[in-house]
C-alpha cells in the first residue's frame, strides 16, 4: 500500500493507554508515512497535549482511566476552553456493539474504527476526515459532524399513498456491528467501497 507521503504533513495525536495497542497504531501510522505523531495515555493527558500543540487529527481509544475517550470527546466538543472544537477525532476501539458506536456518534466523533485495525481501515478513515469533511451542526445538546443525508432529486414515479411496510424489529444495543456498517452510519452519502485490492 503506497500513500505517496500523504500523511507526512499531518500532525496526529494517538490517545491510547495500552502500550501494546499504542505501539501497533504507531507502527501502522509509520507504515502509512506519518512522521509527526504525538502520544497521550488518557483523555486528561490528551487535553494538555491539544492545549500545548493542536493536532490535525486525534486517534482516540474509548477505554482509558482516569479520563476515558468519550469524556475527552465531549470536552473537546463542548468546553469553551478548547482551542478547536471542530478537531477531527477518530475513535479506534475494540468496542463494536451498537451502544458504543452510537454513543461515540452522538458524542460528536468524526469516524469510528474497530480494533484490531488494519492499515487500510485506518487510512480510509483518515482520508475521510481530510478529503470529505462534514460540516458541523449544533442541534440541542449535540455538536458534531452533520450525518444527515444530502437531499437527492427524486425522478421516479410518485409512491405516496402506497401501503407502508411494517417497521423492522428493534436491534439490541449489544448487537455487534461490522466495520462496513459503521462506515455507512458515519458516512451515509459515501458510495460503498469496492472489493478491489488497494494499490
Amino acid at each position: 500500500m503506497t500513500t505517496g507521503g500523504y500523511l507526512e504533513s499531518v500532525r496526529i495525536l494517538v490517545v491510547e493507554d495500552n502500550a501494546f495497542a499504542r505501539r501497533i497504531v504507531m507502527e501502522l501510522l509509520k507504515y502509512l508515512g506519518a512522521t509527526n505523531v504525538a502520544v497521550a495515555k488518557d483523555g486528561e493527558e490528551a487535553w494538555r497535549e491539544i492545549k500545548k500543540e493542536m493536532p490535525d487529527i486525534v486517534l482516540l481509544d474509548w477505554e482509558m482511566t482516569p479520563v476515558d475517550g468519550l469524556r475527552f470527546l465531549r470536552r473537546v466538543r463542548h468546553d469553551p476552553a478548547c482551542p478547536n472544537p471542530y478537531l477531527p477525532i477518530i475513535m479506534v476501539t475494540g468496542y463494536a456493539d451498537r451502544w458504543h458506536v452510537f454513543g461515540a456518534r452522538d458524542g460528536g466523533v468524526n469516524e469510528y474504527v474497530i480494533k484490531p485495525v488494519s492499515a487500510k481501515a485506518l487510512l480510509d478513515r483518515i482520508q475521510a476526515v481530510i478529503e470529505r469533511p462534514r460540516r458541523f451542526v449544533r442541534i440541542g445538546e449535540f455538536f458534531g459532524p452533520d450525518r444527515r443525508r444530502k437531499e437527492k432529486l427524486f425522478l421516479g414515479p410518485d409512491k405516496r399513498g402506497l401501503e407502508e411496510k411494517p417497521a423492522a424489529p428493534a436491534i439490541p444495543a449489544t448487537a455487534e456491528m461490522r466495520q462496513e456498517e459503521i462506515n455507512a452510519l458515519f458516512n451515509p452519502d459515501d458510495e460503498p467501497a469496492s472489493s478491489a485490492a488497494p494499490s
